[in-house]
């Protein structure tokens, strides 16, 4: 596989290191913890999962702050800032809308984006992960001593520490792979940044954003996953409106290249995409009717136009919208691309003419 490496600056400086492979409609990999897009390329324990999301589509996945290729000093390790990261590659994307993948920690993180921006997500893919952290699962003692382990460990010569947290992730891989994924651990980030994570990862609850999911929505899961309860699977699909729901049988959270179940995830996984899927459920129309709506701007577009009209600002629609500025600057240029206008003053008056009030 040849992988296109590239940085994005998110707006507080972190540089966020990217990779795009294959061709195709976009398929985009919401973040999570333990990647490193210089090494695991070429990893036992990845590389086929690289090569089956890249197969028909253009694969985009990009390291999280903090670890891999992406800066490892930062100003913030939180989950806002994982969010805000999805959302600073995703408009480096520059298309309208594009299929979102989450796995593990990265499932909640693409399940606050497909709530934030439904115009954006065409598909919504998530596998074994998880709505509520592990504070909030009351699985405290188990992870305070993981953190004491880390602290005591990671980042040295023994693999016993780190081969904790292989076997979770994947108990029944060969030697090769478990040393392949304990070489990654060890080199994709620092101990300070490993720490962070698992007490972010602990506090994270997308619980109440789960029903605003709008995208079609396939959710997986290993039922017999030792790092991500089953039942947190279940969660995410039980309350995502129309979310449809696949058990695997299987033990491991990150699937091995020739179990049954890898077989039955690329399956499902490329029949869901490949599907043309139905309208994505959005709001009533904002002023205009369907009939007036200009059918080249999305509703989201239309939002973001008649608020232009208005004479807002765009930090004041990001506010209006729960979106960033710099979302809200990418879609005026977006609109005023589509509707051949040379500025927002012409945009307002496009908005009047069409009825967009």
């Amino acid at each position: 596989m040849l992988q296109d490496l590239r940085f994005v600056s998110a707006p507080d400086g972190v540089r966020i290191c990217t990779s795009s492979i294959g061709a195709g409609r976009p398929l985009l990999k919401a973040p999570n913890w333990l990647s490193h897009t210089g090494l695991d390329i070429d990893s036992s324990a990845f590389r086929h999962w690289w090569a089956a999301l890249s197969a028909h589509h253009r694969f985009v996945r990009f390291d999280q702050r903090g670890c891999g290729l992406s800066d490892w000093l930062v100003p913030e390790m939180s989950f806002a800032s994982w969010v805000g990261d999805l959302e600073c590659v995703a408009d480096a994307l520059h298309v309208d809308e594009f299929d979102l993948f989450g796995m593990s920690q990265g499932a909640s993180v693409a399940i606050e984006y497909a709530a934030r921006h439904p115009e954006r997500v065409r598909r919504l893919v998530l596998y074994g992960g998880f709505a509520r952290g592990w504070a909030k699962r009351g699985e405290e003692e188990e992870h305070r001593a993981i953190l004491a382990l880390i602290k005591r460990g990671w980042g040295g010569d023994n693999p016993a520490y780190r081969q904790l947290f292989t076997s979770q992730f994947m108990p029944d891989a060969t030697l090769e792979q478990m040393h392949s994924f304990n070489e990654i651990q060890r080199l994709s980030s620092s101990p300070e940044n490993a720490m962070q994570f698992q007490i972010e990862v602990g506090n994270i609850d997308v619980t109440e954003r789960l029903p605003h999911v709008r995208a079609p929505t396939l959710v997986l899961h290993s039922q017999g996953d030792a790092r991500i309860p089953f039942e947190q699977g279940r969660e995410i699909a039980a309350s995502i409106p129309d979310a449809r729901f696949v058990a695997l049988e299987s033990r491991n959270h990150i699937l091995l290249e020739h179990e049954p179940a890898w077989t039955s995830f690329r399956r499902e996984l490329r029949d869901f995409l490949d599907e043309e899927p139905p309208p994505i459920r959005h709001p009533a129309p904002v002023s205009a009717t369907a009939a007036e709506q200009p059918a080249r701007l999305t509703p989201r577009e239309i939002e973001v136009l008649r608020l232009v009209a208005a004479g807002r600002t765009d930090r004041q629609i990001a506010a209006d919208l729960t979106i960033s500025a710099r979302t809200v600057g990418n879609h005026v240029k977006h609109i005023l691309a589509k509707t051949e206008c040379a500025n927002r003053t012409a945009a307002a008056m496009y908005a009047t003419s069409h009825g967009i009030l």
